[in-house]
């Protein structure tokens, strides 16, 4: 093994310190289609305007390079999400306020990323219905996953397991993006975030 974590002098406090905002790290898992990358988009704009430092990772983004050898086999699955936690806490101890989209269905996974991310986890479902992400299907998948071109698709073929304590951002109508970045700024604001 021979390794060593070696204790620098700059902390994350004082990375903070600089940046006037806690690193953190938003979770939002739901279903394909559900608005999870939308909402990040918009809450990331919203507190790049107010001066706060952030990042998003995205599902498919991460698979375009971080995760790219990565398929979508379960083990494979559980890997993605490992490594998006890991990056996530890197960027905390950076002082990142980090915004993660992710359809994450199973409790095991998100679980995991708690304990790898540490306090610095605060858990959002964007929770839509089925049917609602089916009609807006932006990229087809859902199409391909009735038809059984896409195999162990989530919320068809394979399940998605609700949240036990999540925070829950209804996102079934246009207006609902309105009343989700607000609801996200508050808990931010509560909890000393920003």
């Amino acid at each position: 093994m021979n390794i060593t974590a070696h204790s620098f002098k700059t902390t994350k406090l004082d990375r903070e310190k600089i940046k006037n905002q806690k690193g953190c790290t938003i979770w939002m898992s739901g279903l394909s289609g559900s608005g999870k990358s939308t909402i990040a988009d918009s809450l990331e704009s919203t507190l790049n305007s107010m001066d706060y430092h952030t990042f998003i990772l995205d599902g498919d983004n991460t698979r375009l390079g971080l995760n790219k050898g990565l398929g979508f086999s379960e083990e494979d699955r559980n890997e993605n999400l490992r490594r998006v936690a890991e990056v996530c806490k890197l960027m905390n101890e950076a002082g990142l306020i980090v915004i993660c989209s992710f359809i994450s269905p199973f409790e095991k996974n998100r679980e995991l990323a708690k304990e790898i991310i540490g306090e610095n986890f605060i858990e959002f479902f964007v929770d839509v219905d089925l049917k609602v992400c089916e009609e807006r299907d932006p990229k087809g998948l859902y199409k391909k996953a009735r038809t059984g071109e896409i195999k162990e698709f989530t919320g068809i073929s394979s399940p998605f397991e609700i949240p036990k304590n999540a925070i829950i951002l209804k996102n079934n109508v246009e207006e609902d993006l309105n009343r989700n970045i607000p609801i996200i700024l508050s808990h931010l604001e509560k909890n000393k975030i920003i």
